[in-house]
């Protein structure tokens, strides 16, 4: 299969980490195709509005969707569920849902192949609010070789051993818009502020100014 090795595939939701990463593949001068997976999240018609008004200019017209939601239908996670943010009390395990971070990323992959593109670029960092099995250095590193010794699809980290600050330093350096970003995990429209997203967000913005 010839490949095309000037290319990539990033994952993007339209939140901080992965509008920096869009960013910092252009200052790279690495040419990606914007993948958006719709998994269901009741958020994905906000995210993938802020997405187009996020992202470098230029790439805006490349955006690829992929909708998947009927995998977690009827799931009762809060990233699907969303929560009535005036009654409802929400728990750190009322988000968890199942294989997101894996399905994300061999979507991605597989996507990738079928363009014959070799990478697929991602934007988890190190996160002290992530508590699922799948947001571990050790499950991305085995997922990430499983991936490239099975099709050959190479999963690219560069944030992965970053705090959402220095992301947040990388993406302010390079003009991105990281304060238009969304990425709340409870709210649809407006962020909660309360949830790990939403808190590592605002205090990184808050720490820029200080």
């Amino acid at each position: 299969m010839s490949s095309k090795n000037n290319q990539a595939v990033l994952l993007c939701s339209g939140g901080l980490d992965s509008t920096t990463l869009a960013y910092w593949l252009q200052s790279k001068n690495i040419s990606f195709i914007p993948l958006f997976i719709d998994y269901g999240q009741h958020c994905s018609t906000t995210e993938y509005e802020k997405l187009s008004k996020v992202l470098p200019p230029s790439c805006v017209e490349k955006i690829k969707k992929i909708n998947i939601s009927s995998v977690y239908l009827d799931n009762k996670s809060r990233l699907i569920s969303e929560a009535d943010l005036w009654t409802d009390e929400v728990h750190a395990d009322d988000m968890y849902l199942p294989y997101r971070n894996s399905l994300l990323l061999t979507v991605g992959a597989a996507f990738a192949q079928s363009k014959e593109i070799e990478k697929v670029y991602t934007a988890f960092i190190n996160s002290n609010h992530a508590k699922e099995i799948d947001c571990s250095k050790g499950f991305f590193d085995n997922l990430a070789n499983l991936l490239v010794n099975y099709g050959a699809v190479k999963i690219e980290l560069p944030f992965r051993n970053m705090s959402k600050l220095e992301v947040a330093k990388i993406g302010l350096r390079l003009g991105a818009p990281i304060a238009k970003t969304f990425s709340c995990q409870i709210s649809s429209k407006i962020p909660c502020g309360a949830c790990p997203n939403c808190v590592e967000r605002l205090n990184a913005l808050e720490a820029l100014t200080e």
